[in-house]
């Protein structure tokens, strides 16, 4: 059976990943370039979302990835609506955080380690040109975040490989390749290396979250009616992001607490106790291996 070239066409456009930012410009020299792999539309945002907006208020150059579209994420609606919404959800929030936003479409749930999949991490990561290159940790609650974890790992060290994916130019060196925070303890738990004052954009933060209501409001595949009855409505955008901002501070100060030393020693001892919000991150052996000095290039704020 002949297939026509127009079908050709059209089938490659509907298998390609979903992309709402033109990666193709050319940017200038002497910005870092940053990819953040989370395993759904949010979980970048929420772990890196602060440090992302600082980033971005320097000119470097951050894209969030969701390796799955979320398709299931929500305990009401599934499917290609929720798949659209919450793609529509994370670009609203890329706008106000000044970042890239990609989802990918691979169904929520059904996330594996393949050697597709580790080419398609590969090749976004090289295309991106990335200095640095977060991820969760392969330890997790979820499959698709443990999954999310190991594809990174696969691809730290594939990425400066030429004949591996050879369509696309390898990277000439290493990435520093960080895992973002998180409480599972094994089989051992999440050491961060560094910590990040998010105080000044918290509120850039959480107009960022504001937009992702199917998860911040509406709870994702856990949430309930009595769960979204226990949030102020829509129509009272002031309680509600009150509502959010108590919960969001709680979460990024526990974060800042348990790293104060990590704080302390990047920051100095007044301004490493008076950091209120933070976002704590993790190297990843696979990749480069930064040194102090690397570091504070690579997160040119502490000395703000």
């Amino acid at each position: 059976m002949r297939i026509c070239s127009f079908c050709l066409l059209l089938f490659a456009a509907l298998a390609a990943p979903v992309s709402f930012a033109d990666d193709s410009e050319p940017k200038p020299e002497g910005k870092l370039r940053i990819i953040v792999f989370g395993a759904h539309p949010d979980d970048a945002e929420y772990k890196t979302g602060g440090t992302a907006a600082k980033w971005a208020k320097l000119g470097h150059h951050i894209k969030l990835v969701s390796v799955t579209n979320g398709d299931i994420g929500h305990w009401q609606m599934a499917g290609g609506p929720l798949a659209q919404r919450r793609t529509a959800e994370v670009s609203a929030a890329a706008k106000i955080l000044g970042t890239t936003s990609q989802v990918l479409d691979i169904h929520d749930g059904e996330l594996l380690p393949t050697l597709e999949h580790r080419k398609l991490i590969t090749k976004l990561i090289r295309e991106w040109r990335a200095d640095i290159v977060i991820s969760h940790r392969p330890w997790d609650y979820h499959p698709d975040h443990r999954y999310v974890g190991v594809l990174v790992q696969d691809a730290a060290f594939m990425v400066t490989v030429p004949f591996f994916c050879p369509d696309v130019p390898p990277l000439k060196k290493n990435p520093v390749f960080l895992y973002s925070s998180d409480g599972f303890r094994k089989p051992y738990p999440f050491d961060p290396d560094i910590a990040v004052s998010v105080d000044d954009v918290f509120e850039t933060k959480l107009a960022a979250i504001h937009e992702l209501p199917s998860q911040a409001y509406e709870g994702g595949a856990n949430g309930s009616e009595e769960q979204v009855r226990g949030v102020p409505p829509e129509s009272n955008p002031a309680a509600r992001k009150a509502w959010l901002k108590e919960r969001w501070s709680n979460r990024q100060s526990a974060e800042a607490n348990k790293s104060r030393d990590v704080l302390i020693r990047l920051y100095g001892e007044d301004r490493g106790n008076a950091v209120k919000h933070a976002e704590t991150f993790e190297i990843c052996e696979y990749g480069s291996r930064p040194s102090g000095d690397e570091l504070r290039r690579l997160f040119p704020f502490f000395g703000e």
